[in-house]
């Protein structure tokens, strides 16, 4: 999985996180479980992101 796959998945994800908390504030339904489903994407790209880099090969963090 390339950088570029990892930022799409972790901005999508802050796009749901956002909507769940602006339905969150007008009390609709559905606010509850965008909130979760976006934070959980968040994490999950930060995983991703901190195992490609512990992987790669370049020294990303020797830099």
């Amino acid at each position: 999985m390339k950088y570029k796959h990892i930022i799409i998945i972790f901005v999508l994800a802050s796009i749901i996180t956002t909507l769940g908390a602006l339905l969150k504030i007008m009390h609709w339904t559905g606010a509850s479980s965008l909130l979760l489903i976006g934070m959980l994407g968040e994490a999950f790209s930060g995983v991703l992101l901190i195992i490609k880099l512990a992987a790669s090969k370049n020294d990303f963090l020797d830099k």
